[in-house]
């Protein structure tokens, strides 16, 4: 009859055998959780919708310019808050050289350790798209969260530029970007939207253009405005050609949107100072957002 170890003795077989094969690694019970410099984390119950969320918060290491510091606000901060503070990082490790000052970054997420949160959904699509069953459309309580409750965290934390305030987001993210803009333009003085959800609600948040020079006309400072989207955020040209495979992209036309919508804002000098379109080269949906990061930071900072 042949012998078969029992499953404890399989397991410490094995563990000799690597040990034997690494011996210059140690246990696992030595690893730790990776730590982001400069950073980090609370979570908080806002005042505004009674809703949880998580904020993660990168303070540059250098004191701050007589006016503060400069902030970028990121939506999906579980996503984006790591890639955004590195940038920031970097850039102020270059600042002697290229003059630019980096900006404290804050990521508003949730408590969780996923990426991108459903809650998004409530928080990020504009009111016209109001669903009792979904719990959709709540996106001016949650441009009240960030008003109301994490902009007075940060001011709390660090001396900040209320003159140098910028606002990122992605898909949703990014169709929350644009309700700001459109209903509270004073609220941010850069906004930066990548790859907006543009077509959610019967395209609803486009109902706030025209009433945007009348909104900003007080302002000392027009918003500047960035809008990109990955090049193959929709469908082929021909058959095989480069393009989504989603069926949904040629309906929801996030390439057509962005760019329609750029040139007619580009249209309106006397509602906004800047606007900026990107099509992004190579990028579809899912990677776009980490070039738009990228362009998002340049365009802030400089």
């Amino acid at each position: 009859m042949t012998h078969h170890p029992d499953p404890s003795r399989r397991r410490l077989l094995a563990a000799g055998a690597l040990a034997a094969a690494a011996p210059g690694v140690r246990a696992a019970a030595d690893w730790q959780p990776a730590t982001l410099p400069q950073s980090r984390q609370r979570d908080i119950v806002a005042s505004a919708n009674g809703q949880r969320y998580r904020i993660f918060v990168s303070v540059p290491e250098r004191p701050a310019p007589p006016a503060g510091h400069p902030v970028l606000y990121a939506l999906d901060g579980n996503a984006t808050f790591a890639s955004l503070a590195l940038m920031a990082r970097t850039a102020g490790a270059r600042a002697a050289v290229t003059g630019r000052v980096p900006p404290l970054v804050v990521g508003i997420g949730y408590p969780t350790e996923r990426d991108y949160d459903p809650a998004r959904g409530r928080d990020y699509t504009p009111p016209a798209g109001q669903d009792a069953v979904t719990g959709e459309g709540g996106a001016d309580r949650f441009l009240d969260v960030i008003e109301r409750d994490v902009m007075p965290l940060v001011r709390g934390l660090a001396p900040v530029d209320p003159a140098r305030q910028a606002l990122f987001g992605h898909s949703y993210g990014g169709l929350c970007v644009l309700h700001a803009l459109f209903s509270r333009p004073a609220l941010f003085q850069t906004y930066l939207a990548s790859s907006p959800s543009i077509w959610y609600g019967n395209r609803a948040v486009l109902g706030g253009v025209a009433g945007l020079g009348q909104r900003t006309s007080g302002l000392a400072r027009k918003p500047a405005l960035l809008l990109s989207v990955g090049e193959l955020e929709r469908a082929p040209a021909r058959p095989g050609g480069a393009g989504s495979a989603n069926p949904a992209a040629a309906q929801r036309r996030m390439v057509e949107e962005a760019s329609e919508l750029a040139a007619r804002l580009q249209g309106m000098p006397e509602a906004l100072s800047v606007v900026r379109f990107h099509l992004l080269p190579g990028e579809n949906h899912g990677s776009a957002v980490f070039a738009a990061m990228a362009r998002g930071m340049e365009f802030f900072v400089t």
